[in-house]
């Protein structure tokens, strides 16, 4: 399962609505890259594939494909405003080690 903060949730509806892709759902995935050596992906999208899993927490649909999902379970998907950079988080309790960014981790 994945989780979606509150924070997430009025996040991506607000950009999707001001995007015009309110028929959207929430794409997420992690592929190789980063300082750490997997970096996740986060994007609006409206197809889904054979080879995706859907997973729907707080009202928002999040799809991902399920090579990905492995590394995903249990993660919280967040939007932090703050002072140290704004943008949505990934809270994720599988990754040993994360960069400075947050932005890639390792497993």
């Amino acid at each position: 399962m994945i989780k979606v903060s509150d924070n997430a949730k009025n996040q991506a509806l607000r950009l999707m609505e001001e995007s015009g892709q309110k028929d959207h759902f929430i794409r997420v995935g992690v592929k190789g890259g980063g300082c750490s050596g997997l970096m996740y992906e986060l994007d609006f999208d409206n197809t889904i594939n054979d080879a995706d899993k859907v997973v729907e927490d707080n009202n928002i649909k999040i799809v991902v494909d399920k090579k990905s999902y492995l590394y995903l379970v249990g993660t919280e998907l967040d939007y932090s405003g703050g002072l140290n950079g704004k943008g949505f988080v990934f809270n994720n309790p599988n990754a040993n080690r994360t960069c400075g960014c947050g932005e890639s981790f390792s497993l």
